[in-house]
């Protein structure tokens, strides 16, 4: 009887112990939370998500295929398997945008950094199969208001103004052709890569 009794109370410290565990680690799991899930039905955020077939449309929009900087270009957009981009003004969102990128900067590679009167771009990257591809590309655009001065952009018809926005791109990416494809998607920050090359 006593052994099905210190079974028992085994088992019930076990269930306690994990317990506690999972009640530590909850701020920690849902600091990671994936801000664009968290914001993309958000009224204070403009979230894009582009899947990979508009991405072949994209390319062909004025290009000859023929031409062989074309053709690398059409293959590094057809390779494309997630472009996910949020972009706001609110102080509370940008603080958790930024908390987040720093949170998963860790695993990934800071490509480059610019700082340029009061905004700042970085990029990172995910190791792909060569020095010149990358498996993900993390843009993040931080007081880009302050570029932007008054105007703002025109979204769904409304002037809004854009404090940060957050750009992830993931498949098997030629950094030597993104500068191309952030120039005719006119993504914030991308003017920088075309620089780095």
């Amino acid at each position: 009887m006593k052994t099905l009794n210190n079974i028992k109370t085994s088992k019930m410290k076990n269930r306690l112990v994990v317990f506690v565990m999972a009640i530590m680690l909850m701020p920690a799991i849902s600091s990671a939370q994936d801000v664009f899930e968290k914001y993309n039905d958000n009224s204070d955020v403009t979230y894009v998500s582009i899947k990979p077939k508009m991405f072949q449309m994209i390319a062909k929009m004025g290009m000859n295929v023929e031409e062989p900087e074309a053709k690398a270009y059409m293959d590094m957009v057809k390779s494309i398997t997630s472009f996910k981009t949020i972009m706001t003004d609110n102080k509370t969102i940008a603080a958790d945008i930024s908390k987040w990128v720093k949170s998963r900067s860790s695993s990934l590679e800071e490509l480059m950094e610019v700082k340029d009167d009061g905004s700042e771009v970085k990029f990172y990257v995910k190791e792909g199969k060569d020095a010149d591809h990358v498996k993900e590309l993390l843009i993040f655009v931080n007081g880009i208001d302050k570029k932007m001065g008054e105007n703002g952009v025109t979204i769904n018809g409304e002037q809004r103004k854009i404090e940060t926005v957050v750009v992830s791109l993931t498949g098997d990416i030629d950094l030597n052709e993104i500068s191309k494809l952030t120039e005719k998607m006119n993504i914030p920050g991308g003017e920088h890569l075309e620089k780095k090359h």
